[in-house]
């Protein structure tokens, strides 16, 4: 991919004015057991299968909704979906709440928290309700992350990954205007996270870059100080590296 030169791009991101954020605590990784957890290498390739138990007869927790679901849906998105479960059961998710890989949630990079989507396997035509409470998946080609019960609702827990319908629906209440920021993957190793915020902070010095443990694995981050859309789509455009993706990403 055709990189920038530094003179023009640090010109395109000067006037982003971006500020970083404290670094969270580190938290050690264990890889998880399915390859559809939503984490990359450095070069962002997907992680080798390995063959999943089968399912738990376990109820899964039902997904508490507020929205209308009896009105037509705001938007309808086609997409790749896959899942994810161990070893992010009982972390905190993107939204501060406890992910609960028994719960009916999914993991978006662009809709609003607490956001109610119907997803579809289109190869099955079955379907589930789940709430939007993490971010991702940070793994190029797909669009949506299932909870583990949300995945083997709709047949996804077995085939990993597959073609999706996501329906999105309103909330009661409008919701608040977006914050969002731009994050370059989402790394299984902390010293490929780390070798790409210092990647950053080299072709681009006027972006404060930062890297943390995020929900599924080690995030890198740029979080404008004006965290307008807009902002962030011009930051996305002004970054290429040949060997991480970065991603238009809603913060609340």
């Amino acid at each position: 991919m055709k990189v920038r030169s530094l003179g023009s791009v640090a010109l395109a991101l000067s006037s982003l004015a971006l500020a970083g954020c404290q670094h969270r605590s580190q938290v050690s990784y264990v890889p998880p057991p399915a390859a559809t957890a939503p984490v990359a290498t450095r070069s962002q390739a997907p992680i080798e299968r390995i063959p999943a138990p089968l399912p738990s007869t376990r109820a899964p927790a039902p997904a508490a909704s507020t929205d209308d679901l009896l009105g037509q849906p705001i938007s309808i998105e086609v997409g790749l979906a896959s899942w994810y479960g161990p070893p992010y059961h009982n972390r905190q998710a993107a939204d501060g709440s406890i992910f609960d890989q028994n719960a009916l949630t999914a993991a978006h990079r662009e809709l609003p928290m607490g956001t109610t989507v119907r997803v579809t396997n289109l190869a099955t035509n079955q379907s589930v309700v789940a709430k939007i409470t993490d971010r991702g998946p940070f793994v190029e080609g797909r669009t949506l992350d299932l909870s583990l019960a949300a995945a083997k609702e709709i047949g996804v827990y077995r085939v990993g990954v597959t073609k999706v319908q996501i329906e999105v629906f309103a909330h009661p209440g409008s919701d608040p205007e977006g914050r969002w920021c731009v994050q370059v993957g989402a790394f299984l190793d902390q010293a490929d996270a780390i070798q790409t915020k210092n990647d950053l902070i080299r072709r681009y010095p006027t972006a404060k870059v930062i890297e943390f443990s995020g929900p599924t694995g080690f995030w890198v981050r740029i979080n404008p100080v004006i965290p307008r859309r807009g902002t962030a789509e011009s930051i996305v455009a002004a970054i290429h590296l040949p060997d991480a993706t970065a991603w238009l990403v809603r913060l609340n």
